[in-house]
């Protein structure tokens, strides 16, 4: 239906195109009515008709843009209105543009998928009525890398206090081999205490070496105001952690600590009593309560369990370094879940995939899904109530 709001003029044309050409005229009749329906826009926006003379007037036309918008119509040549004294943008347009645009990152997610040009050509034909090239494809997937690639290497603007670690492995095709390649992430908590995805790092070189180029991109781009980093024990995560952050306290994640414990149970049916004991030690309410509670548990295991006793000196400090945070803190910072969780989002989507052709489709695929997760998490309510940290 025509809307109300266009002149005369305009639904005469329309009527003339429609009778003239039939079915075969409707990219000049949708040409009209987009143009038609962004002046009314622009004039809601000003709110004034063009000419009008009005004290209420917000601002003023200013003339055309022209614009080619590829539609399932065909190309439209649109003129976008132009305003001066305010700022103004038809949303008719920006919707179409967020949605040519998602269409082309669809499409370059189906290339680094591993889906044929072909096929790509055809499910897009037949969802959007647009043929795609091979060109077009190869032009969609460097428009996406280039757009991971500035969220990958964007400054982080303000403190972090609370950054977590953890390390991911993808199946990659090298040299007509296949190996499991590590994909490191790093997630900080903002001092508005929302969670943010920090870095993204695939590369095929040593684990320890990797870390540390890591760690100072991380530097590098701003990373400011950490004051504990939560992870596992990987081995080269740790030795990297002591060269770049030597200063920062570590958090040794408490749950992967209780599974390690139960490894030194002299036999299997002391593994779970054993993983508990550790358990009881790192649910008590204080530092000092968690001291009492280690010394029982040595006490009880000394004879039946040397090696289990053994390990505990040595590691039981790393994962009570949570106790030195507020209180309301310490059931999110004193493991790595949130990172342990997002991994296994990453993998759900990954293993579609089975074998990466190469580093960069890994590295891709897997920035693309951790921007969408970010993004999510900056529009969602708070993770952390920072207020409880001490200034």
């Amino acid at each position: 239906m025509i809307p109300e709001n266009i002149d005369c003029t305009t639904k005469q044309d329309i009527m003339k195109q429609l009778i003239e050409n039939g079915v075969q005229g409707m990219t000049s009749i949708f040409e009209t009515l987009f143009n038609e329906a962004m002046k009314i826009e622009r004039a809601y926006a000003l709110n004034a008709n063009h000419y009008e003379r009005s004290e209420d007037r917000k601002g003023y036309a200013n003339g055309y843009k022209d614009k080619t918008y590829h539609s399932r119509c065909g190309s439209l040549k649109i003129k976008i209105p132009q305003v001066r004294g305010m700022s103004f943008y038809p949303k008719s347009l920006e919707k179409g543009d967020r949605s040519e645009r998602s269409l082309k990152l669809a499409v370059a997610e189906m290339y680094v998928q591993g889906v044929s040009t072909r096929k790509v050509s055809a499910i897009v034909e037949e969802l959007c009525g647009v043929e795609v090239s091979s060109t077009q494809v190869s032009d969609c997937a460097k428009l996406l890398d280039e757009e991971l690639k500035a969220f990958r290497n964007r400054p982080l603007n303000g403190s972090y206090t609370y950054v977590y670690f953890d390390a991911t492995y993808e199946k990659i095709r090298v040299d007509k081999s296949v190996i499991s390649m590590a994909t490191l992430i790093a997630i900080g908590v903002n001092e508005d205490g929302a969670r943010e995805v920090l870095g993204i790092s695939s590369k095929l070189s040593e684990a320890e070496v990797h870390w540390k180029d890591f760690f100072r991109n991380l530097q590098q781009r701003g990373l400011s105001g950490v004051q504990l980093i939560i992870s596992d024990a990987h081995e080269g995560m740790k030795a990297a952690r002591r060269a770049v952050f030597p200063s920062i306290k570590w958090q040794r994640c408490q749950f992967h600590m209780a599974q390690n414990a139960q490894s030194y149970a002299p036999k299997k049916t002391m593994r779970e009593e054993l993983g508990e004991a550790v358990r009881q030690i790192f649910h008590s309410s204080d530092y000092e309560t968690a001291q009492l509670i280690k010394k029982r548990v040595i006490e009880k295991y000394k004879e039946r369990a040397p090696q289990f006793v053994e390990w505990l000196e040595e590691n039981i400090e790393e994962g009570l370094t949570c106790f030195s945070f507020p209180e309301k803190h310490r059931k999110k910072i004193r493991t790595s879940n949130v990172i342990e969780r997002l991994n296994r989002e990453v993998k759900r989507r990954t293993k579609v995939v089975t074998l990466f052709p190469n580093v960069a489709s890994c590295e891709r695929l897997i920035s693309a899904l951790l921007k969408d997760v970010h993004e999510d998490w900056m529009s969602a309510n708070r993770y952390l109530d920072m207020s409880h940290l001490e200034k």
